[in-house]
């Protein structure tokens, strides 16, 4: 098994585009799949998973997800929400929670939905009691009135972070249902940020305050 970051022995042309067929003797093992080894692999993954199932990827990435969830509420079919699958794919978040409808806009999520543990809620009610049986407190990401500085607040290592839609941001059932709301701290004219990019910062100040960095 290659190290992390490093291209895998015997790949032909490794570019950011993927690599082509498998050069030389096949390696051997339960990771390996044999269509990718014969035609080359052009997925958005990362060296150690060139030529790597769907399944072993997921398998592997199971043994090192980080304890933090993802949840996002989806009532107008929001364009960030593949986007923010994608951010919770790369700083490996435990699941991502689609709340209302459950078809949403992959297209933003180039394909990382493959590997990320996706769960759909029906509404805010069914999602709340969802945490509540696994004891995970629920911290919304929103700048309303009385939100905490995410630079200053503590995160517990078990969350769920919880966004809301682009424009009207959570909606009342959701921020009733968080024990705190942060907001990030922005230095400009606008109002807000981007869902998406809020995410990616949220999902972020996790990392810097639990994750062991290699």
């Amino acid at each position: 098994m290659p190290p992390a970051g490093a291209e895998p022995e015997g790949a032909q042309g490794s570019s950011t585009h993927g690599v082509g067929p498998w050069q030389g003797e096949w390696p051997t093992g339960p990771q390996w799949d044999r269509d990718l080894l014969a035609t080359g692999d052009t997925r958005n993954v990362i060296d150690k998973y060139r030529y790597w199932t769907v399944e072993a990827i997921v398998a592997d990435l199971d043994a090192h997800r980080h304890p933090f969830h993802v949840a996002i509420e989806n009532w107008q079919h929001d364009m960030n929400i593949g986007s923010i699958v994608r951010s919770a794919n790369a700083f490996a978040a435990e699941t991502v929670h689609i709340i209302g409808r459950k078809r949403w806009n992959k297209r933003g999520a180039m394909v990382t939905d493959r590997y990320q543990h996706v769960l759909h809620h029906p509404d805010v009610d069914d999602f709340v009691e969802w945490c509540a049986e696994r004891s995970l407190p629920i911290l919304g990401i929103d700048n309303v009135p009385g939100s905490v500085a995410i630079e200053r607040f503590r995160m517990p290592e078990r969350c769920v972070l919880l966004f809301g839609q682009e424009g009207p941001g959570l909606s009342a059932a959701a921020l009733a249902a968080c024990e705190a709301v942060l907001e990030i701290t922005q230095f400009g004219s606008t109002r807000s940020i981007n869902a998406s990019a809020a995410a990616a910062v949220a999902m972020h100040s996790w990392v810097m305050q639990h994750a062991r960095l290699p």
